[in-house]
């Protein structure tokens, strides 16, 4: 079983949700962003939880 992925901006579930995307951090590359259309469209600012990089830029 997949598990859930939760917007790293909002904390919403976004499994199979449209628009949403996943990537390595832009920083480090060792942790996996999770982010779904809407903070995507608002520019909503993530930190990764293992470098502190700070985005989007």
């Amino acid at each position: 079983m997949e598990k859930e992925l939760i917007c790293i901006s909002c904390k919403k579930k976004i499994t199979n949700k449209a628009g949403s995307t996943k990537f390595p951090c832009p920083n480090c590359g060792k942790y996996e962003i999770v982010r779904c259309k809407h903070c995507r469209e608002i520019v909503a600012k993530y930190e990764c939880p293992l470098c502190h990089f700070v985005g989007p830029n």
